[in-house]
């Protein structure tokens, strides 16, 4: 495996380290920020935007549940089979990563950009329930393909003491998304389309599509290894998972048993909590906005202290401690009520946080560039 301590090819402008960029004071706590060049700066800031914008398309669903249900007459029975089948797009993500061990990070960001952001358009103009899981399927499938990409073109970029904090501070940043689509929910009894003009507002980032295409470059990494590459076609195309599967079977499998309860668990933990306000704790829109805000401004701090650390400690060590954290903050969540609801839920927004980070951190760490995108 190569030594990700230094990107390969490296330019000589590249030992010239650049000042901390403003929009990191965004973060209230950004931690021990260290010494990166121009161009490393340069690749977090735009991934940060791209990471707000899906942010803020992803948030929408859990916020606005309850007025979704009623809008487009969903019964209670099935709204949770609704956000079931509606994650499942998650996996259809696999193709989206796979593809970007074949033909690169960057043409396939762009990708993503396009279609999360097509996908929430579109949305706002569905009639009915089946419409609606399947563009939020779609969507989905996109939200978690730039998620993925993003991690992976940060971790090609950065030194391995620097990743860490890279990854909680991309998340972090782009978390700020999930704040502004709060934000936006407190008027959306007052909005003319409703909880619809939530995800038509969702068009913005395709104004950005042309920036992100001049600016985003590829990763020096995948730039090397596409040197590498032999042969065409569908073979080709799957040669990572045949590889990934021959060469890293239990790495793979390890990473599956840690992160599929935890998921199974915290996916849907997460998705109720904006009805669970709202329909059992009697928060209003503006309440659920106050908190999100608030105390979201806490939870987001998550992904920094997580990162950095990893850096120091270790990424084992310190997901199990953020996964027991992040038990007792569910638990409490749901079996309390009063002033106790809002401390474990930034308990909870704090840890999952984590605990993403971590995860994102070992996901790259384990393989080569050649299969991290699959992996």
């Amino acid at each position: 495996m190569e030594s990700p301590d230094q990107p390969p090819g490296a330019e000589p402008g590249d030992r010239y380290r650049a000042r901390r960029p403003w929009w990191t004071f965004a973060i209230p706590y950004a931690g021990n920020v260290p010494s990166l060049t121009h161009k490393q700066w340069s690749v977090l800031g735009l991934l940060a935007l791209a990471e707000l914008f899906e942010q803020y398309d992803a948030g929408l669903m859990g916020l606005a549940l309850s007025q979704i249900q009623i809008g487009l007459g969903i019964p209670e029975d099935q709204i949770a089979g609704v956000t079931a089948v509606v994650r499942i797009g998650a996996l259809l993500a696999f193709g989206i990563s796979v593809l970007a061990d074949r033909f690169g990070r960057r043409r396939l960001l762009l990708l993503t950009i396009l279609g999360f952001t097509a996908c929430t358009f579109g949305t706002g103009f569905v009639q009915n329930e089946e419409q609606f899981v399947a563009m939020q399927l779609l969507a989905r499938m996109f939200i978690t393909g730039e998620t993925m990409l993003a991690v992976v073109v940060l971790s090609e970029e950065l030194a391995t003491k620097d990743r860490g904090w890279g990854i909680g501070l991309l998340g972090a940043l782009g978390a700020l998304g999930h704040g502004l689509a709060a934000g936006v929910f407190a008027f959306v009894d007052v909005m003319p389309f409703g909880w619809r003009s939530l995800y038509l507002i969702g068009v913005v980032p395709l104004l950005f599509l042309a920036y992100f295409r001049r600016r985003l470059p590829e990763t020096r990494r995948f730039e090397e290894h596409r040197k590498l590459q032999t042969g065409s076609g569908l073979s080709a195309g799957l040669r990572p998972i045949v590889q990934l599967a021959r060469m890293y079977p239990g790495r793979v499998a390890m990473l599956a048993a840690a992160l599929v309860p935890f998921d199974f668990v915290v996916g849907t933990a997460y998705t109720f909590m904006p009805k669970t306000l709202q329909e059992v704790h009697g928060y209003s829109p503006g309440g659920v906005t106050a908190l999100f805000l608030i105390g979201g401004g806490l939870g987001i701090l998550g992904n920094v202290v997580a990162g950095q650390a990893g850096d120091r400690f270790g990424r084992k060590p310190v997901v199990v401690t953020a996964m027991l954290v992040n038990l007792a903050s569910i638990l409490a969540f749901y079996n309390t009520s009063g002033y106790a609801t809002p401390v474990a839920w930034i308990g909870a927004i704090f840890s999952i946080l984590a605990i993403g980070v971590l995860f994102k951190a070992l996901g790259t760490e384990l393989f080569p560039t050649s299969h991290r995108s699959t992996a």
